[in-house]
């Protein structure tokens, strides 16, 4: 009798030790998963089948040959995005990022590693929701979302590697993949700004916020302190045909380096792509620089050289060459930064308030 008291207390205390993964096995049979690399992604420049990984930047015959750190940082998911389309009221993104190192000193964890989400409502894109990310694998549900069928997008994260993603929906709902767009993207090629920092999240840096406006594809091949305008990287983004080739090197540079690589920089895609607009971007202006000669002085020597460059490329007969100043593209007010250089989601409107004018001058759009 004692045997089969003790047997029975034993079973009744190994029952609440069990429900929980039966209910965690029940939750998931009500999920449908729908993996994005059935479907593909938009801002690569590359096929899937010219990658090491299936969310880099750069395609695996440029390791070992750009430098290593422009490599490491091409591994970066900054400025892919996927589409679907969907009537689910409750949506589940699950992914794992490569690196458990979720933020930086100047950049949030859904910034770096956050998956962020829009939907297209009403003409325009509108955001939805954002992932908060507290280990590398991430699974995150929105839920409650208003009935009916709408277009989303999907911004993966920036300083971070994505090893892979899955949007899942109940059953019942209907769930259509979007298949990239054929369109020539608008191709960026630029430092740590561009690559990102400091955004709160993916779909807030000038890029993809431009993307949005123009409806335009994007490429993000930004390099975080290493946008140098070197050839290594040029014949690779030349490779690219893009509506728009984006040169937005120079607070990686200084003025010696600019008058020796813009030039080459701009015949070296030329040669390739004789009639692709091309921007040539001014740095930012420190929103300190009011108080720091030096850093006045930097941006006065980098913009000398790349008006230079610019003029004797126009006196040369080059088409189709356009030119941003970069006085103001963080603002007038000295607020458009977290750490005086990248900007904060303020400085990352403002950048393409002021990108956007030009951009659509080059894309004849006005």
């Amino acid at each position: 009798m004692r045997s089969f008291r003790i047997s029975l207390h034993a079973l009744l205390l190994s029952i609440p030790v069990c429900l929980p993964v039966i209910a965690e096995e029940v939750k998931e049979k009500t999920i449908t998963w729908h993996d994005v690399d059935s479907w593909g992604v938009e801002g690569q420049g590359w096929d899937p089948i010219d990658l090491k990984a299936r969310y880099d930047r750069l395609p695996s015959k440029a390791e070992g040959v750009v430098r290593d750190a422009v490599w490491n940082l091409a591994r970066h998911s900054s400025g892919i995005s996927f589409r679907f389309n969907t009537d689910a009221t409750e949506i589940t993104l699950s992914y794992e990022v490569g690196s458990p190192s979720l933020g930086m000193t100047n950049m949030p964890p859904t910034g770096k590693s956050g998956i962020d989400l829009y939907a297209f409502d009403e003409g325009k894109w509108k955001w939805v929701d954002v992932t908060r990310p507290t280990e590398a694998k991430t699974k995150h549900t929105i839920k409650g979302l208003d009935p009916g069928m709408r277009t989303y997008m999907a911004y993966l994260p920036l300083y971070n590697t994505t090893k892979f993603v899955k949007v899942g929906v109940s059953p019942e709902a209907t769930f259509e993949p979007v298949a990239p767009r054929e369109e020539k993207p608008i191709v960026f090629y630029g430092t740590s700004i561009t690559h990102g920092a400091s955004a709160s999240r993916p779909g807030m840096t000038h890029p993809a916020i431009l993307g949005r406006r123009l409806d335009t594809p994007i490429v993000n091949l930004g390099f975080s302190g290493n946008g140098r305008m070197e050839p290594e990287v040029g014949s690779l983004v030349a490779e690219v045909d893009a509506a728009v080739y984006v040169i937005d090197c120079l607070p990686n540079m200084d003025g010696a380096s600019v008058e020796e690589r813009a030039g080459p920089l701009v015949r070296q895609i030329r040669k390739i792509r004789p009639d692709t607009p091309i921007l040539l971007v001014e740095d930012r202006t420190f929103t300190n620089a009011w108080i720091f000669k030096s850093r006045r002085d930097r941006h006065e020597g980098n913009r000398a050289a790349l008006i230079r460059a610019f003029d004797s490329l126009v006196s040369s007969g080059v088409k189709s060459l356009f030119y941003l100043e970069g006085d103001h593209l963080l603002g007038d007010d000295n607020e458009g930064a977290t750490d005086g250089s990248h900007p904060s989601d303020l400085g990352f409107m403002r950048q393409a308030d002021a990108f956007e004018p030009v951009l659509k001058k080059a894309l004849k759009l006005n």
